[in-house]
């Protein structure tokens, strides 16, 4: 099955792009920052997302990572 058809692998899809947008950010920021608008600022928002709203986002890995084992 696809992570796009089942609710809890898109989820999870999301959350790690998140993540890995943010850190991706954070180690080289010219290659996140030159993209703004287009498809490509889907991962400049992803980013934006990770860095405000970072303790949400660490929550929500630590849950997930719960369902997962669990």
């Amino acid at each position: 099955m696809s992570a796009l058809f089942h609710f809890q692998s898109l989820l999870l899809v999301i959350l790690l792009m998140i993540c890995t947008c943010t850190y991706v950010k954070a180690q080289f920021p010219s290659l996140i920052d030159k993209n703004r608008t287009g498809f490509l600022g889907l991962f400049w928002k992803a980013a934006r997302i990770g860095e405000r709203l970072s303790p949400y986002v660490s929550i929500c890995c630590v849950l997930m990572a719960l369902r997962v084992l669990f």
